[in-house]
């Protein structure tokens, strides 16, 4: 959707599956995606997290779950990320239950691994 958050600030991003309860997110890094020393910000990083968690789960054929929320996002910044080479992120599904997911993923740039996070997903309820 045009003008929004993830529109404006994240970009567009591209998923795929990668088998039962796995998905890649990509996404390619712009100059405003950076702090002031040049280096990926990691409210971006963050950012792009949460986003990828939902993509994740539209590549995983969650797509019902658009609407779902972030109840927790944990960060865990492991190196400095450039602007310019795509991120990936490797999107988990851990577990699941009757109103929560339970999820993971590292965000690797190249061969380096950039960040890693956690989130509990409160899922969207479904239609009756």
């Amino acid at each position: 959707m045009q003008g929004t958050f993830l529109d404006t600030c994240i970009g567009p991003s591209y998923s795929r599956s990668d088998g039962e309860g796995r998905a890649t997110v990509m996404l390619e890094t712009r100059p405003y995606h950076a702090n002031r020393m040049g280096a990926l910000h990691g409210g971006f990083l963050a950012g792009f997290a949460d986003h990828a968690y939902f993509a994740g789960l539209a590549a995983m054929g969650r797509p019902e779950q658009a609407s779902a929320v972030t109840v927790d996002l944990g960060m865990q910044y492991c190196g400095s990320g450039d602007v310019g080479p795509p991120l990936r992120a490797e999107v988990e599904l851990l577990r699941e239950t009757g109103r929560l997911m339970f999820m993971r993923m590292t965000i690797h740039q190249g061969d380096g691994l950039v960040a890693a996070s956690t989130a509990t997903v409160r899922k969207a309820p479904m239609p009756k």
